[in-house]
């Protein structure tokens, strides 16, 4: 997963790794532990400049 560019991964010194901070419905989070999705269902780009250049 991309964690490090999602607008909802949040680094956790604990476990010195990012993680995601979306709170996920249990049937979608169980569907992503089967390998039905090839990508993360929540993932959003967190660079804010990508929404500004598609503002232009």
């Amino acid at each position: 997963m991309q964690c490090e560019t999602c607008m909802y991964g949040q680094y956790d010194d604990e476990y010195d790794e990012y993680i995601c901070d979306m709170v996920w419905e249990e049937d979608v989070a169980a569907r992503q532990m089967q390998g039905f999705y090839s990508q993360c269902p929540y993932y959003r780009n967190g660079d804010d400049y990508s929404i500004v250049r598609k503002q232009n």
